[in-house]
């Protein structure tokens, strides 16, 4: 059973703000949701957070509920707790994938990303981003090319990953 997004993909958008999850996301997704069955819609989570945010964050019901649960054990009434309460709680929307493999982006999520007639999709692990594709490529792509230039030329990523503490 799948559980991490993988891959990219570009969709195309329509005028009613339908766009076609990516397949293997969809299974993430399904497989994300306590209750879907098949014959039911998979849940998700989609999270536009702040103004700053130039992405749209998309959940499957067990990721936003760990995100819950975490933001939960944060002491109440704080101003960092406050903060994520907003982002996810306040600043995302609950939809469902639909019987075609579309969700449907209401106006304002496209207005917020300026989203026209195709979408960015990117896995992030336990998430994928939705994006406007020239603003990923002119951002985060470009932000990632910068970094891995800075790097001696035998760089190699997999130096990042920490070990596993069950591994030496």
């Amino acid at each position: 059973m799948l559980r991490r997004f993988r891959g990219e993909y570009h969709q195309k958008v329509d005028a009613k703000g339908r766009v076609s999850v990516p397949a293997l996301f969809r299974r993430v997704v399904e497989a994300g949701d306590p209750e879907w069955r098949d014959g039911l819609r998979p849940n998700l989570v989609i999270v536009y957070g702040t103004d700053r945010q130039k992405r749209l964050d998309c959940f499957t019901i067990e990721a936003i509920e760990k995100i819950d649960r975490r933001i939960d054990r944060m002491k109440m009434g704080s101003p960092e707790r406050k903060v994520l309460e907003r982002i996810y709680h306040g600043h995302s929307f609950p939809t469902q994938v639909d019987d075609d493999g579309r969700i449907i982006l209401p106006s304002k999520l496209r207005e917020k990303l300026d989203l026209g007639e195709a979408a960015f999709f990117i896995a992030a692990g336990d998430h994928f981003e939705l994006w406007k594709p020239e603003t990923y490529d002119a951002e985060e792509r470009a932000k990632a090319d910068a970094w891995l230039d800075a790097q001696d030329e035998d760089f190699d990523p997999n130096m990042l990953l920490p070990d596993l503490p069950d591994e030496p």
